[in-house]
């Protein structure tokens, strides 16, 4: 048996809500929007109707809570899926288990679990976890272990060094069985092991293919120690245009307001980071902009001032799908997308790059042609649609 995840086939497509904030630049106040509920729900509805798998909702001190948000985007869709996180350490797997399962049942089965065990100690001292990096991997586990037990209807009686419970139940399960995927993103060796034993799906950042296709790999080979098998997701960002010049044009101008000082202290405040996730990311561009495009179309100048996803694909539409089906060689099957803003990109991607993806059934809005209703694109002269009218050959 080969370690490297067989080719995917086809993909779902997931896009991203901007909780910690949106605009048309980076590192800056200028063409910044407000995160409303109003606006929020724009982004949800244009990713529903769209037919975008799902959404991400990110974690942290600079964001909205995730659990909050997607509880009131859930009435406002139909079909798309939330992917929220748990945080070990920062709450008790008992409590994260009713709240997955309760929002599971009221969204129809439509909950995606994002575990996320931190990678800032400056953040988690400042919610009150002290965990080292080992540790937190060790809790992690722990945690894990309970949380799906209890999912499964299994009434636990568990003491570890991190967690402690007894006669744990879970009286109302939830929709997906045995509970919702568990999607984990962990760069090292304990990260991986932690995924292999307990999750579903193992998410990486954007790196270059090769990088990608090794940790992929190893995560494979670490789950099949385990007897299981994963799934893999990519997190990247997207500056897609009609034209390359187009593209590149706009990655650039994502950077027009950031400064030198911005980044020093962006590059200084990462640097603390015991993520090795963040590390990598960081090793892509060393805080320079000089040499950003750091493999075809695979640009990292989101990560001079974002943490986190910090590479972005930049092309034309026939550019960008042709590295999305090099990821998806790798065995990548689903992707996690986001764009400046938020919301106009959402569409931008779906127009452009949806029709030259392998989706999965449960990606696209299967419409196939736009038609009214539609729509096909305004009446020409108010008489006929564009394509009724006849044109000389």
């Amino acid at each position: 048996m080969t370690d490297t995840p067989p080719p995917a086939e086809a993909a779902d497509i997931l896009w991203f809500m901007p909780t910690h904030g949106d605009g048309r630049y980076l590192g800056t106040e200028v063409g910044a929007r407000h995160v409303t509920l109003g606006y929020l729900s724009q982004i949800a509805r244009a990713a529903d109707e769209l037919g975008y798998f799902g959404v991400l909702l990110p974690t942290g001190r600079s964001c909205e809570d995730s659990w909050v948000i997607a509880s009131a985007m859930v009435p406002l869709t139909q079909r798309l899926r939330f992917l929220v996180a748990v945080r070990p350490g920062l709450s008790e797997p008992t409590m994260t288990a009713r709240m997955a399962s309760t929002l599971d049942r009221l969204s129809g089965g439509r909950v995606l679990i994002n575990v996320v065990a931190g990678g800032d100690p400056v953040e988690m001292h400042g919610d009150g976890v002290w965990f080292g990096h080992g540790e937190r991997y060790k809790a992690t586990a722990e945690y894990l272990k309970v949380w799906r037990a209890l999912m499964q209807g299994e009434t636990v009686d568990f003491s570890g060094d991190h967690v402690r419970l007894e006669g744990g139940r879970l009286l109302f399960p939830p929709v997906q069985t045995p509970y919702p995927p568990l999607y984990f993103g962990g760069s090292s060796e304990a990260g991986q092991e932690v995924a292999g034993e307990h999750c579903d799906v193992y998410l990486t950042w954007g790196e270059p293919p090769a990088a990608v296709g090794e940790k992929l790999a190893e995560a494979k080979r670490r789950a099949a120690a385990f007897g299981r098998t994963l799934s893999f997701g990519i997190r990247l960002h997207i500056v897609v245009r009609e034209t390359a010049e187009q593209a590149w044009q706009e990655a650039e101008s994502l950077l027009r307001y950031v400064d030198d000082e911005a980044i020093a202290f962006s590059q200084r405040t990462f640097a603390r980071f015991d993520s090795v996730g963040q590390q990598r990311m960081a090793s892509l561009h060393n805080g320079r902009r000089d040499k950003l495009e750091i493999s075809p179309n695979l640009w990292a100048g989101v990560g001079l001032v974002r943490g986190g996803a910090g590479t972005a694909l930049v092309g034309n539409p026939e550019q960008v799908a042709a590295r999305m089906r090099e990821y998806m060689a790798l065995g990548i099957d689903r992707f996690i997308l986001s764009g400046y803003p938020h919301l106009e990109e959402c569409y931008r991607f779906a127009e452009l790059v949806f029709p030259l993806l392998p989706l999965k059934p449960t990606t696209g809005n299967g419409r196939g042609s736009a038609r009214n209703a539609g729509p096909f694109g305004e009446i020409v002269a108010n008489a006929v649609t564009p394509a009724g009218l006849q044109r000389p050959v």
